[in-house]
């Protein structure tokens, strides 16, 4: 899985840059409002719809805003808009894998985005199911390293039932397997880490290796897709060279 996280580097990334233009608060909201609409409206008693919310104050989300998305996903008010989840296979170029994770209020549109991404890229939809078998869904969870003692989080996380600890530039990661996510996350919100990031994720069971040229062109649907409104997640097996890498971060 330590492949599977250097592309926490383009998540990064794409993060700063949705926030400067405000998209960090669509995908927050529709979050916030699938969690509300699945768990019910009280965070207290809803880890999905706390964890979102923490994220969107962390975002300096309005609470209005943060309130108004709990209301819609709760069926409270006059709001109707009503956000499904969908998930949707394809192969970018040389048959690289992807699942793209999304959340909307029109199918028909997401569809054709996500459809035309593809083709741009030269790459297709697939058929339910024909990529899924080549990944496993993982519990993913993120905290900064500031103040953080590696092997004191290793234990902790591990005595919580974590498959891996992973120490990258500025976070470390934590993979749970997917009926344990929200057990783990507990754990190490009570011994007083700080979470930044909680959700389940598609990990690679294999990952392919390409040249540079032909992996760049995998990063650049990878963004395209992440550029979506409706795209909540953008997952492949595509393995990361550090030339690649070292590109993308002076990109």
């Amino acid at each position: 899985m330590s492949g599977h996280s250097k592309w926490s580097t383009i998540k990064h990334k794409k993060a700063a840059e949705d926030a400067k233009r405000g998209k960090a608060f669509t995908r927050l909201t529709r979050e916030i409002a699938v969690a509300a609409r699945e768990g019910g409206g009280d965070p207290e008693f809803n880890p999905r719809l706390r964890l979102a919310i923490d994220k969107a104050k962390a975002s300096n989300m309005p609470n209005d805003n943060i309130d108004r998305a709990v209301k819609r996903g709760a069926g409270v008010g006059d709001d109707t808009v009503v956000y499904e989840e969908l998930t949707y296979e394809g192969y970018g170029p040389n048959g690289v894998a992807f699942i793209v994770d999304t959340v909307t209020d029109n199918r028909n549109r997401t569809l054709a985005e996500v459809k035309h991404a593809f083709n741009k890229a030269g790459g297709s939809l697939a058929t339910a199911n024909a990529v899924l078998w080549q990944f496993d869904q993982k519990g993913y969870i993120e905290l900064a390293t500031d103040g953080v003692d590696f092997d004191e989080l290793f234990l902790q996380a591990a005595e919580a039932g974590a498959e891996d600890v992973i120490e990258e530039e500025d976070t470390y990661v934590i993979y749970t397997v997917r009926e344990s996510l929200h057990e783990v996350e507990q754990a190490l919100s009570e011994a007083a880490y700080t979470i930044t990031d909680s959700k389940l994720t598609w990990v690679p069971k294999n990952e392919v290796e390409l040249p540079r040229d032909q992996a760049m062109q995998i990063v650049r649907l990878h963004e395209r897709l992440d550029e979506l409104d409706d795209v909540q997640n953008v997952s492949n097996n595509l393995s990361l060279s550090d030339e690649v890498l070292a590109e993308l971060a002076e990109a």
